[in-house]
C-alpha cells in the first residue's frame, strides 16, 4: 500500500536528521535562543531580504495559526477566510476557541479577492457584529490553486486601504513558490502581508513552521503569546537546526520542486487516461475524478483521501505527491489506473 494521503508521511530529509544527530549532545540555550535558531532566523530574514522582520519558531501549522491570529486580534474583530479555508474547516474551531470568530466566504477556486472582502465588510456594519479585522488566505489554497502575484498585490491594496491585517498561511508555501504558474518570490511576501508563515512539516522538515511578523505593531510581547499558547519549545533548538539545513542550501525549494514534478507526472498520466479533475492545481495536490468503482480498485494498493462527490457515479479524489515521493510509484499508480480503465 503506498500512500498519496498528504505529503508529511516520511520522516525528514536525510540532511535534517544528519544534523540533528551530530549536535544531539550538544548543549545549547532553549526556548530558541540558540545558535542554530538565531542563525536560522538571520539565513530566513537574508532570503527575505529583510532585516527588520520578526521570526518565531513553532512546531505545527495549526498552533501557529491560532496562536498569531489570537495574538494580531482584539477580543471583538474576527478573521474572513474561504469556505474552504484551513482555519475553518479543519482545525476543529482553533481559531473560535481562542475568541475570533471567522467569517466565511464562498469562493469558487479556492482563493479569496477583494470582492469577497467587501462583502463581508458590508455585511458586518457595526458594533452588534464582530468587526472583520484580518484576512486569512493559504498558499496553496486547500484544493491547491495558487495566488498569482497580481492577485496577492490586489488583495494586499483591498486590506491596506481597509486597515485590515492580511495573514498568510504557508504550510505548503514551498509547493507554490515552486509551481510552474507561480510568479511571485520569497521576498515579495514582507512587501505584500502584514505576516505568514514558512511551513517545513510537508516540506522535509520533522516538525516545524517560521512565523515571519512583518507589521511591526504585531510583533509587541509576542514571545508572550508563544509561551501562553503552550508553543515555546524548551529544546527550541530542533527546529532551528531544521530550518537551517532547508535554507542553507536552498534545499527547501529542490524538495518543493520534487513534490510538484511528482504531482505533474500524476497529472499528465491521469490527462492520457482519459479523465478530468476537480480544478487545474498547480501545486502537489491534485484532485482527479474518477468513477467510483474505478476508485474502489485503486484503494487496494494506494491511500489517498475521498475529497467530494461529483456525481452519484463519480467522486474526486486527493492525491498529494511529497518530498520523498518516489517517481516509481508514480508511474505505478499510472499504470495501475490504466488496468482499472480497461
Amino acid at each position: 500500500m503506498y500512500s498519496f494521503k498528504n505529503d508529511y508521511s516520511e520522516g525528514a530529509h536525510p540532511n535534517i536528521l544528519r544534523a540533528l544527530m551530530e549536535s544531539n549532545m550538544e548543549q545549547v540555550e532553549g526556548y530558541g535562543e540558540d545558535k542554530y535558531t538565531i542563525e536560522a532566523i538571520k539565513l530566513i530574514k537574508d532570503k527575505l531580504k529583510r532585516n527588520d522582520v520578526d521570526v518565531h519558531m513553532f512546531c505545527g501549522g495549526t498552533q501557529t495559526n491560532l496562536t498569531a491570529i489570537s495574538a494580531f486580534l482584539r477580543p471583538h474583530e474576527a478573521v474572513i477566510a474561504a469556505n474552504t479555508g484551513h482555519v475553518l474547516v479543519h482545525e476543529t474551531g482553533a481559531i473560535e476557541a481562542t475568541g475570533h470568530k471567522v467569517i466565511s466566504m464562498k469562493v469558487e477556486d479556492g482563493k479569496l479577492k477583494p470582492i469577497h472582502v467587501k462583502m463581508a465588510l458590508e455585511e458586518h456594519t457595526d458594533e452588534h457584529m464582530v468587526k472583520p479585522k484580518m484576512v486569512y488566505i493559504s498558499n496553496p489554497t486547500e484544493i491547491g490553486s495558487i495566488y498569482k502575484k497580481k492577485e496577492l498585490e490586489d488583495l494586499s491594496d483591498c486590506c491596506r486601504a481597509n486597515n485590515i491585517i492580511l495573514y498568510v498561511d504557508g504550510a505548503r508555501l514551498g509547493s507554490a513558490l515552486c509551481s510552474k504558474e507561480n510568479d511571485i518570490e520569497l521576498s515579495d511576501l514582507p512587501k505584500l502581508t502584514d505576516a505568514f508563515y514558512i511551513g517545513g512539516t510537508k516540506n522535509g522538515a520533522l516538525m516545524g513552521e517560521a512565523l515571519v511578523i512583518c507589521k511591526d505593531s504585531l510583533k509587541e510581547d509576542f514571545r508572550f503569546h508563544i509561551k501562553q499558547k503552550g508553543g515555546l519549545l524548551a529544546k527550541g533548538k530542533l527546529i532551528g537546526i531544521q530550518f537551517l539545513e532547508l535554507f542553507k542550501d536552498d534545499i527547501y525549494f529542490e524538495i518543493a520542486k520534487h513534490a510538484n514534478d511528482m504531482a505533474d507526472l500524476l497529472k499528465m498520466g491521469i490527462s492520457n487516461c482519459g479523465y478530468g479533475f476537480l480544478i487545474d492545481s498547480p501545486s502537489n495536490q491534485i484532485f482527479p475524478i474518477f468513477p467510483n468503482g474505478v476508485i474502489e480498485k485503486l484503494n487496494e494498493k494506494y491511500s489517498f483521501y475521498i475529497w467530494q462527490k461529483a456525481d452519484t457515479d463519480n467522486s474526486a479524489i486527493r492525491l498529494v505527491t511529497s518530498w520523498a515521493t518516489k517517481e516509481e510509484a508514480v508511474k505505478s499508480f499510472i499504470k495501475d489506473l490504466e488496468l482499472v480503465s480497461i
